[in-house]
């Protein structure tokens, strides 16, 4: 059974059968702005960092970047851009890239604003250590007998 995905384009809720990846590039191209820039950016570098990462779309339009798990989200907002690691509680971030939704136990966020640059290497890194820790959590399959 095929799930519908919902999008809002155009300030109107529409169900559409477009693949999350499409109804991502829908929402860059919608913003328009150095959101829209900064939305294909870090999608981008996620790619890079993961290529077999899966691109969602979730909770009636929210970009969503997984691997054996939710690596993180893409949210954008009047003022920010913001990447929420499902488990950023768990990483090690040694550049200080988490500025937000600190106080979590969880969760973690990197809040980024019109004219910022995001350290590349440093997000790759923390990709890559969300990917591995989501592996380390999978449960193994059980196997069936005959």
């Amino acid at each position: 059974m095929k799930k519908a995905v919902t999008a809002k384009t155009n300030s109107a809720t529409r169900t559409d059968s477009a693949s999350p990846s499409r109804m991502i590039d829908g929402r860059i191209k919608e913003l328009g702005d150095w959101r829209g820039e900064m939305l294909g950016r870090v999608r981008g570098l996620i790619k890079e960092a993961d290529p077999d990462v899966v691109e969602e779309w979730k909770w009636r339009g929210v970009p969503v970047w997984e691997h054996d798990g939710i690596i993180c989200t893409g949210e954008t907002y009047k003022a920010v851009v913001k990447l929420t690691f499902a488990k950023g509680a768990a990483l090690d971030d040694p550049s200080g890239l988490f500025n937000s939704s600190l106080e979590g136990n969880v969760r973690r966020a990197i809040d980024i604003r019109e004219g910022e640059k995001i350290n590349e290497k440093a997000l790759k890194t923390l990709v890559r250590a969300a990917v591995e820790l989501n592996a380390s959590k999978k449960k193994p399959t059980k196997k069936r007998s005959a």
